[in-house]
């Protein structure tokens, strides 16, 4: 038995030994696929991260040359896909089968990059599906927009006093309150007058007397004789209109009215009571007299205001007026309120600086005919200084960082971020001073989120050439 363990024995071995080499080969078999699988994924995640591609760093400032003859690759065939069905790819334009949504020619991976260092390509479709908004860099009118407030206060120029023509009692008032608007020929009060009531008999006097001077004229011998009237006769008739014209002007002077006079020519009797009317329309600001009262000529009796232009006195800081000169356009509006905006210019600068708030107090002239700023009322104003053209984009399309402002180029859909200078901001836009030219796309909306993908796809892409450079 001893020669058949001698025999068998290395056969054993030899067994055991081929189980072990296999072994070994599927180990190193497992370990190659491993290492080809993870370095052909790290260079495809450098090239394609969902449908962002990385930009290839600028090695020089020369152009690459393209390869020609037999490497020379074919163009990428178009392809048209659904900005809200991505799954939905055709090789010709046309609707959508699910929405009927008009597809979009999809961007090529295969296309050259600007020689950006930073930037990140956004298919169209995927622009559509983040509603990126475009916007163009364009020259416009800007102004340096200062924001104020404003005080409605009166034209002095418009505000005028009535006072007393004659001495008398007052008998009624039809003006009782501060603010009441008083129309031109509207009754203020009655007054009773002796000077009033003489100048009224005079002229019923003057008026009979005109009309016995005037009788042989209309009398029917005087059409029929030929004969005319006397020299002397005519002479008196002058004097008595001329005496008539003195009387009239002195009740007008007196603020009656024409109603009192035309009252007087057809009746022949005058009114102990006379009406004293407004000579023009205001609004009472100020009111002096009661009924009862004994007024002598000269006496303040009723302050009115005229409300037709009105002036709003806007104050300034001394950093503000720099801005400002006079005529520049401003718009004034009443806070909280539907009323239509309001344009005016600044008329009024003067050079004295309020020693209490530090201010000057410009002021705007308003026309204010329909009534629709009551005085003392506060206002938003915004004065626009300095009006000049201006490269504007814009605001919302500029990110505010620690390092600058930035904006999101777009150039075919690569979107590289831009450092800009601005210059004065208006409600809507704002003045590029530096880092744009006329016609440049910026995205609006998204920025921030298109600046994160280009720091990815930018790291991203790092990370591989040091890679490559390792290997």
């Amino acid at each position: 038995m001893a020669w058949l363990r001698k025999e068998w024995h290395p056969g054993l071995l030899c067994a055991e030994a081929f189980k072990y080499v296999r072994l070994w080969f599927g180990i190193f078999a497992a370990a190659l696929l491993i290492i080809i699988g993870f370095t052909h994924g790290d260079h495809a995640a450098t090239q394609l991260v969902g449908n962002t591609y990385a930009a290839p760093v600028a090695s020089s400032n020369l152009d690459p040359i393209a390869p020609t003859g037999k490497n020379s690759t074919k163009p990428a065939k178009k392809l048209w896909v659904c900005p809200m069905h991505p799954e939905v790819i055709q090789d010709q334009p046309g609707s959508c089968p699910i929405c009927g949504m008009d597809l979009v020619e999809m961007e090529q991976p295969g296309i050259p990059q600007p020689a950006h260092g930073h930037g990140v390509r956004i298919d169209t479709a995927t622009q559509q599906r983040l509603g990126v908004r475009l916007a163009a860099a364009k020259w416009q009118t800007l102004s340096q927009d200062i924001h104020a407030y404003g005080n409605v206060a009166v034209d002095e120029s418009l505000v005028f006093n009535l006072s007393a023509k004659v001495e008398g009692v007052v008998r009624k008032l039809h003006v009782s309150s501060v603010g009441q608007q008083v129309r031109e020929g509207q009754v203020l009060y009655e007054i009773y007058s002796p000077e009033l009531l003489k100048s009224q008999e005079e002229y019923i006097d003057l008026l009979r007397e005109k009309d016995i001077l005037v009788a042989p004229m209309e009398a029917e011998d005087a059409h029929t004789n030929g004969k005319g009237m006397p020299e002397d006769d005519m002479m008196d008739i002058r004097t008595n209109a001329g005496k008539r014209v003195l009387v009239r002007d002195r009740l007008l002077y007196a603020d009656v009215g024409n109603e009192l006079i035309d009252e007087l020519t057809k009746t022949y009797r005058s009114k102990n009571v006379v009406e004293i009317r407004a000579p023009q329309s205001g609004f009472v600001t100020k009111i002096e007299v009661h009924e009862g009262s004994t007024v002598k000529p000269m006496d303040n009796l009723f302050s009115f205001a005229n409300l037709s232009r009105v002036w709003v006195d806007v104050p300034l800081y001394p950093d503000q007026l720099v801005w400002v000169k006079e005529g520049d356009e401003a718009i004034v509006r009443l806070p909280l309120s539907n009323a239509p905006e309001i344009k005016a210019r600044l008329q009024l600068i003067p050079p004295v600086v309020d020693s209490a708030t530090r201010t000057v107090q410009a002021r705007l002239s308003v026309n204010n005919a329909k009534n629709p700023l009551p005085i003392g009322a506060f206002l938003d104003v915004v004065i626009h200084a300095n009006p000049h053209k201006a490269l504007a984009i814009p605001r919302s399309a500029v990110m505010r960082t620690g390092k600058g402002d930035l904006v999101m180029l777009s150039n075919g859909g690569y979107f590289t971020p831009v450092k800009v200078e601005t210059g004065i901001e208006t409600t809507d836009s704002i003045e590029i001073t530096a880092g744009l030219r006329a016609g440049d796309q910026v995205a609006v909306n998204g920025q921030f989120l298109l600046d994160a993908a280009a720091s990815m796809s930018d790291a991203a892409q790092r990370l591989h050439n040091h890679d490559a450079g390792d290997h």
